[in-house]
């Protein structure tokens, strides 16, 4: 049977439309042919963020609003779900506080320690900073444990302030995070604590960054170098974060956005521009590929075979479609790199989604539903 409103001449009708019978498995979508007639887990609330920890447990969190007698503020729940389903609230958002001011937070991302203990979850943050009602944006990230209690750094604060993108090192033990530079997040320092002793010296003290992003399970990173006056171009550095080793791997045509390093640690995407993705070989920098497909947010296949692209940027809603990555080739001598413009291959029907993650084992795919923002878990489409 086909719905009448799959045809509809209104957009919010066909999409309505396509989820009512993505969930239950009517009309003549090929529902049963992705295995997608029902998620295999669903959290129905609205998410904001989450991530999975190695073994499949699931942090997130949940929009909770705050009022108090001069403001509507918004505070986060942070939820915990274990592999078998159950859930806990690791803290309660409009318990959360502090200072004397009145502020709101969302949660942006997480971050689990490689041993699955640890967490760290960063808070975009708006304070009232006088009586006149002017307020301050910022960003911190917040650290507690599985059991939500909090980690404090040299028995003093629980919160890292002015640091993003934080991650935990592979000690379980020291974190490095970037703090801002130059507003607005335009570019960045590379900073480092431990919370059983507070902040240590960082070794690319004086180096600025546009974006960094963490090797899986080692203590290396590539970063996006860029001087302090924003001339010149970008650099492409593979950073040794136990030392000042840092080995230089291109210089950029330019850069938009979005650096990955792969699941094998062998490759790194970024976006040059609005239209262009860059794979370059880490082992044999020389060798690259381009891809027109357009800005968006992306995730790796397992295999790294091809990547999983949300066409729409971070918090936005965009339609998932893999995308087939060619192989890498030396960069020819006249410097004149071929751009391929693949097929993409849609999946979950051309729905559109607000965020979405591949799971750790790479057999899972979930996804955040605009409007309500539930989080739906289906196995991962081939």
């Amino acid at each position: 049977m086909t719905c009448p409103c799959s045809r509809s001449r209104f957009r919010w009708l066909r999409q309505f439309c396509s989820l009512f019978c993505l969930l239950a498995g009517c009309c003549s979508l090929p529902a049963r042919a992705q295995n997608l007639d029902k998620p295999l887990q669903s959290i129905d609330d609205e998410i904001t963020a989450f991530a999975y920890a190695p073994d499949g447990r699931i942090v997130y969190s949940v929009y909770r609003k705050l009022k108090t007698k001069a403001y509507d503020l918004e505070h986060d729940d942070i939820w915990l779900q274990e592999a078998n389903g159950k859930r806990r609230r690791l803290l309660e958002g409009p318990k959360y506080a502090r200072g004397t001011q009145p502020f709101s937070y969302l949660i942006d991302s997480f971050r689990w320690s490689p041993n699955g203990h640890f967490i760290l979850a960063q808070l975009l943050t708006t304070t009232v900073v006088d009586d006149s009602g002017k307020t301050e944006d910022s960003f911190q990230t917040l650290l507690f444990d599985d059991s939500g209690h909090e980690i404090r750094i040299n028995k003093g604060d629980n919160v890292i302030l002015d640091a993003a993108n934080a991650t935990w090192l592979p000690d379980n033990a020291t974190i490095a995070y970037l703090s801002e530079f130059m507003k607005p997040h335009l570019l960045f320092s590379l900073k480092f604590t431990r919370p059983a002793t507070g902040p240590l010296p960082s070794f690319y003290e004086g180096r600025t960054f546009h974006e960094v992003a963490w090797f899986p399970g080692a203590n290396s990173a590539i970063a996006v170098e860029q001087d302090h006056n924003l001339t010149g171009p970008s650099r492409l550095q593979q950073l040794d974060l136990r030392s000042d080793d840092a080995k230089e791997l291109a210089t950029l045509d330019s850069y938009e956005g979005g650096i990955s390093v792969s699941p094998s640690g062998k490759k790194a995407a970024y976006f040059l521009d609005k239209e262009i993705l860059e794979l370059r070989d880490l082992t044999s920098p020389n060798r690259v590929a381009r891809l027109r497909i357009g800005l968006g947010v992306f995730r790796w296949a397992p295999d790294e075979s091809r990547i999983l692209l949300k066409r729409a940027l971070e918090k936005k809603s965009g339609d998932l479609v893999w995308i087939d990555l060619p192989p890498l080739a030396p960069i020819p001598a006249n410097h004149e790199i071929p751009i391929s413009q693949p097929t993409p291959i849609p999946i979950l029907h051309s729905l559109t989604f607000r965020d979405f993650a591949i799971t750790p084992d790479g057999r899972s795919l979930p996804v955040v539903i605009p409007g309500k923002r539930s989080l739906l878990v289906f196995p991962l489409p081939r």
